[in-house]
C-alpha cells in the first residue's frame, strides 16, 4: 500500500523534486501527483527526494502529493510474459490499448501479468521435500514452444513443503506450495514472483564463452562470431541497417527465448517490428516466432525516464528465463538512445557533465548492463545451465565511432560489428565493415567448430580474412595506377575478394533462400570461395591468364549460389566445388603447362 509522505516542490521535465520525504530510500518507487504517475527516487538530499518520473509530467503542480510504495522498481516474473508487448516499465501495451485506447493516458495502472487468467500447473515436488532458492517446483505449458518452469524466488528462504496444490488450472495469484521455513514461518509460493530490475539475479557459476551463437548470417558466424553468453555491439550511422540486422538476428538466432527492446527508436521502426514479428515463423519448428518472444516498446515519443528503465526491465526478464535453463538473446535497439536518456535526466539533476554532456557514470552503467550477459550454472535444483547473450545497437552521430557511447561500449563487449555508410549506400547488406569489425570469441568457439563442423574452419576463416585485407592494400594501387599495374597473382586476389564480398559477405534479408544459413552451409560456402582462390592462384602461376578464370561459367554460379542453394541442398555446394576444380584444371591442361 502506498502512503502520502511528501509533496511536489519543483518540476523539471521528467525530474520532480519532492519535499517531506523522510524515510525514503534510493531507487524506491513512488507515485507522483493526483494522477499517481509512476516514478523512482534517484537522489536524496535531507528530506528532499529527486524523482525520475516514467510518465509525462505536464500539468503537475507544486504542492501535489507524493506517495511512497516502500519497494524498488520491479518486474513481475511468471507465466504470461511470452508473446506480449510491454513498455519500458512492464506495462502491457495491448491491455492498455483495450482499456483506454491507443494513446496511453497518464496514471494508467495495469498489472503486467493477467491475474485472472488460468494456467495448467503440474507440480514437480511433493509434501516433505526440502526446497530452496531457485528450485523448480512445477511446470506450466506457456506457449506451443516454451514450457515455463515455476521457480522458488532467489531471495526466498529454504524450507520443507507442507502443502502443494494438485495438478490443474490456477491463476498466478493462487498459492501453489506452502513451505515451512525456520522459526515455524509458513511461506506461500505462487506461480510468479517479483524482482528488482537493477539487481542482477544470482547464479552458482559463470562459464567461459565457448559455444557459438549461430545467427544464420555468414559474415557474423564465420568472420566475427559471438558466443552464447557473450556480448556484441552494432554501431552504425543513420541508414546503415542496424534495425533490420537486429531483427534478423532476433528472428534466426539459435536461442530459446528472444527479448527485443526498442529503446528510443522512431515509432515507425518499432511499428514495423510489431507488425512483422507476429507473422514470422520459427525456422526450426515452423511455429509462430512470437511464441518465444517478448517485445519491449519504448519509442522516442514516450517519456524519456521510462526509456532509461527499459534496458533493465528487459535484462531482468532475460535472466529469469536463463534461470529456467534456457538460452536467451537480448536485443537492445539502441543503447545510444538509452544513454541520451541518462544525459537528459543527469542534466535535470544538475550533475556535472563529462564527455559530450554525458554523465561521468556512463561507462559504469554500460558495464553493469553488458556484465549481465553470461552462460551460467543456475542456482537451485535440478542442475541446469542457461545463458543470456546481449546484442546492443549504437547510433553514433554522423557514424563517428570515437564518440563516448561507442568507445565505452567497446570496452565491455567481445564482438563488434561495425556498420559502414559507404557499404550501405552501395547496397551491400549487411553493411558490416570487415576491416573494422572484430571478435574476441574466435579462439574460444574454434573447438566447437572443429568438433561439430570441420577441423579446418579456423584456417579457412583466416585465409578469407587475409584475402580481404590484401584487397584493401591493393585498392590504393588500383585507384592510382589502374589494374594494369597489378601482377597476375594480385589480379586474382582482387577478383577473389570481389567474389567473396558479393557472393559470401552480402546476404539478402528478404530472400527466402539467402536469409538464413546453417553452420554446415556456411562452412561449405567458405571453403568454396577460398578453394577457388587457391586454385586460381595456382593456375595463374602456371601461365593461365586471370581473365580466362574470370570468364568461366562456373564463376557466375558461385555468385548466385547464395540465392539458388538452400541449407537443405548441401550436396549441390559439393558438386559446385567439384566443378570449380575441374574447370580450372581444364584451363591448366589447355595451356599445356
Amino acid at each position: 500500500m502506498s502512503e502520502q509522505v511528501g509533496y511536489v516542490s519543483v518540476v523539471k521535465g521528467p525530474v520532480v523534486k519532492a519535499k517531506g520525504m523522510h524515510g525514503a530510500r534510493m531507487y524506491e518507487v513512488v507515485y507522483v501527483g493526483k494522477d499517481r504517475l509512476v516514478g523512482e527516487i534517484v537522489r536524496l538530499e535531507g528530506d528532499s527526494a529527486y524523482i525520475q518520473v516514467y510518465e509525462n509530467t505536464s500539468g503537475i503542480e507544486v504542492g501535489e502529493p507524493v506517495y511512497r510504495t516502500g519497494s524498488p522498481l520491479f518486474v513481475q516474473l511468471g507465466p504470461g510474459l511470452l508473446s506480449k508487448i510491454f513498455d519500458g516499465i512492464q506495462r502491457p501495451l495491448t491491455v492498455i490499448a483495450e482499456k483506454v485506447g491507443f494513446t496511453i493516458k497518464r496514471g494508467v495502472h495495469v498489472p503486467a501479468l493477467d491475474p485472472s487468467k488460468k494456467w495448467y500447473f503440474r507440480p514437480l515436488v511433493k509434501k516433505g521435500d526440502k526446497i530452496g532458492p531457485g528450485d523448480i517446483i512445477g511446470e506450466v505449458p506457456e506457449t506451443s514452444m516454451i514450457t515455463h518452469k515455476v521457480l522458488v524466488p532467489p531471495d526466498a528462504p529454504s524450507g520443507r513443503v507442507i502443502d502443494i496444490a494438485p495438478e490443474g488450472d490456477y491463476t498466478i495469484e493462487d498459492p501453489l506450495v506452502v513451505v515451512e521455513a525456520g522459526n515455524g514461518r509458513k511461506i506461500e509460493l505462487k506461480m510468479y514472483h517479483k524482482w528488482p530490475v537493477r539487481k542482477p539475479r544470482p547464479y552458482k557459476e559463470k562459464f567461459p564463452p565457448v559455444y557459438p551463437l549461430h545467427t544464420g548470417k555468414r559474415i557474423i558466424d564465420i568472420l566475427f562470431p559471438v558466443a552464447k553468453g557473450g556480448a556484441a555491439a552494432i554501431p552504425g550511422g543513420f541508414g546503415t541497417g542496424k534495425t533490420v540486422t537486429l531483427q534478423q538476428l532476433a528472428a534466426w538466432s539459435a536461442v530459446d527465448i528472444v527479448i527485443y527492446i526498442g529503446c528510443g527508436e522512431r515509432g515507425n521502426e518499432m511499428a514495423e517490428v510489431l507488425h512483422e514479428f507476429p507473422k514470422l515463423k520459427d525456422p526450426r519448428t515452423g511455429k509462430p516466432l512470437m511464441d518465444r518472444t517478448i517485445l519491449i516498446a519504448n519509442t522516442s515519443n514516450m517519456p524519456v525516464a521510462a526509456r532509461e528503465a527499459s534496458i533493465y526491465t528487459g535484462v531482468t526478464m532475460a535472466e529469469y528465463f536463463r534461470d529456467m535453463g534456457y538460452d536467451v538473446l537480448l536485443v537492445a535497439d539502441s543503447t545510444s538512445r538509452w544513454a541520451e536518456a541518462l544525459r537528459e535526466i543527469s542534466s535535470r539533476l544538475e550533475e556535472i557533465p563529462a564527455e559530450e554532456g554525458y554523465p561521468s557514470y556512463l561507462p559504469s552503467r554500460l558495464a553493469e548492463f553488458y556484465e549481465r550477459a553470461g552462460r551460467v550454472r543456475c542456482i537451485g535444483k535440478p542442475d541446469r545451465i542457461g545463458s543470456v547473450t546481449i546484442i546492443g545497437a549504437v547510433s553514433p552521430p554522423g557514424g563517428d565511432f570515437t564518440e563516448p557511447v561507442t568507445t565505452h561500449t567497446m570496452r565491455f563487449i567481445g564482438a563488434l560489428w561495425a556498420l559502414d555508410q559507404k557499404l550501405a549506400y552501395s547496397r551491400h547488406y549487411p553493411a558490416i565493415n570487415w576491416l573494422v569489425s572484430y571478435s574476441l570469441y574466435v579462439d574460444t568457439v574454434e573447438k566447437w567448430w572443429r568438433e561439430n563442423v570441420a577441423e579446418d574452419w579456423v584456417k579457412y576463416r583466416a585465409e578469407m580474412v587475409r584475402i580481404l585485407r590484401r584487397e584493401a592494400e591493393l585498392a590504393e594501387i588500383l585507384r592510382l595506377l589502374g589494374p594494369e599495374a597489378l601482377s597476375p597473382q594480385e589480379k586474382v586476389t582482387v577478383f577473389a575478394a570481389r567474389l567473396i564480398r558479393e557472393g559470401f559477405l552480402q546476404q539478402d534479408a528478404f530472400d527466402p533462400v539467402d536469409t538464413f544459413n546453417t553452420p554446415e552451409q556456411e562452412y561449405k560456402m567458405l571453403r568454396l570461395f577460398v578453394d577457388f582462390y587457391r586454385l586460381a592462384l595456382e593456375a595463374v602461376e602456371r601461365g593461365v591468364p586471370p581473365e580466362d578464370i574470370q570468364a568461366l561459367p562456373v564463376v557466375r554460379e558461385m555468385f548466385e549460389a547464395r540465392f539458388t542453394i538452400s541449407f537443405k541442398e548441401l550436396d549441390k555446394l559439393d558438386m559446385l566445388a567439384k566443378r570449380v576444380e575441374e574447370d580450372i584444371s581444364r584451363l591448366i591442361r589447355l595451356r599445356g603447362v
